[in-house]
């Protein structure tokens, strides 16, 4: 006879029965269903560098990457990150020990967690955070301890920190140029998150996609801070600099004990992805400075058009410092609820953002505000503004 609980019992698992489809599936389906503009989906809509996109092409031709490629990376991408690290920041990776290539940052940041968490360890995390880490916290079976930063500035409250950590915290995660608020932690602020993780003897996992699309300040990543390199695992990936979100590379830098375990996660994810892809990046990463700079240049044009427009229809405006997002509250229109002004958004005047709250545990905290990418043509962006006149 079978089991009358088991039978009834819900396919999926308690770990993730709370997270369902991602807000983004349903408003680009809303975007899709109405006719809108995407604002939602932080994803550019136009291609990339086209030498890049045909090295892309040339790899495919000449056979390379069309078979399985090495497990932690082909050898040319390796390097050209390694080369990254230390061109940006002066810091030096062995590239055949302290590199991995991993599908997008996404997968990156699961199997950073899934080999360094044990169940029942906490992980302290800036609030809002992108979704995948609540999700990816709840497979390793950790606790997610929300650290919330606060408008208008959303810096990060380092006595709030220091008192979030508890004996059984095991790691921080953090991320800057922070998604969705677009804050850039300042040296003083990293140099505080190090002095606290190296005294309680924390490692610390970093996600930096947005490292070169810093428009205030500059970017450093924690791991070139006194006491951090051995601790720290450090996260990026070329969708968000190159503009091919589609190709999913992403890599993961650090020690050669760090990488190593994170490549015993990774092997039994994907195993390896992105084949002719990694050579075509490998050249990416070599562009030289004037690539960086008109990028950040085109993007920086594109957040005042859209911050500008945004205020002149009404909403109050957080100006990120990185990141291609704007969060924007919504009360002066009169609006309480993020999530019920997306959803009915569309149908008012034909554009599609994402309510923050879908990024907090604290729903109140982020319950007004709403999130805006400029990723996208200026032409785009100017009808979207037209179109936010309505309200």
């Amino acid at each position: 006879m079978s089991d009358p609980e088991r039978t009834h019992r819900p396919f999926l698992n308690r770990k993730l029965a709370a997270f369902g489809t991602t807000i983004f599936a349903e408003m680009s389906a809303l975007a899709t269903a109405t006719g809108s503009i995407n604002l939602g989906q932080g994803f550019p809509d136009t291609d990339g560098p086209a030498e890049i996109a045909e090295a892309a092409a040339r790899a495919v031709r000449d056979g390379r990457g069309n078979q399985y490629p090495p497990g932690p990376g082909v050898p040319e991408l390796r390097q050209a990150i390694a080369a990254h690290q230390q061109r940006f920041y002066g810091l030096t990776h062995d590239p055949d020990t302290e590199v991995l290539v991993t599908a997008g940052a996404t997968e990156a940041i699961a199997a950073s967690l899934l080999a360094l968490l044990e169940p029942g360890d906490e992980v302290i995390a800036l609030e809002p955070f992108y979704d995948s880490y609540a999700a990816c916290i709840a497979m390793a079976g950790a606790v997610r301890v929300p650290l919330t930063l606060r408008a208008p500035d959303f810096r990060l409250d380092v006595d709030a920190l220091r008192a979030a950590v508890t004996p059984r915290t095991r790691l921080l995660l953090l991320n800057t140029p922070h998604n969705p608020t677009g804050t850039v932690l300042t040296p003083a602020e990293l140099a505080a998150v190090a002095e606290l993780a190296v005294s309680r003897d924390l490692l610390v996992i970093t996600d930096e996609v947005y490292e070169h699309l810093v428009f205030e300040g500059a970017h450093t990543p924690l791991a070139s801070l006194p006491g951090m390199r051995e601790r720290t695992v450090t996260i990026s990936s070329a969708g968000k600099t190159f503009s091919f979100t589609g190709w999913k590379v992403g890599w993961v830098t650090g020690t050669p004990e760090l990488v190593t375990a994170v490549r015993s996660a990774k092997q039994f994810l994907t195993y390896v992805s992105s084949g002719p892809f990694q050579y075509a990046i490998a050249e990416a990463l070599a562009l030289p400075d004037t690539y960086y700079d008109s990028f950040r240049a085109d993007l920086a044009a594109k957040r005042a058009r859209l911050s500008d427009g945004l205020a002149a229809a009404g909403f109050e405006v957080f100006r990120p410092q990185g990141t291609y997002f704007v969060t924007t509250d919504i009360t002066p229109l009169g609006e309480r609820d993020g999530l019920a002004f997306c959803r009915t958004l569309p149908e008012r005047c034909g554009v599609v953002a994402i309510p923050n709250q879908v990024f907090y545990d604290d729903k109140a905290a982020g319950a007004t505000h709403v999130r805006w990418a400029f990723c996208k043509r200026t032409d785009v962006l100017e009808e979207a503004v037209e179109r936010l006149r309505r309200l």
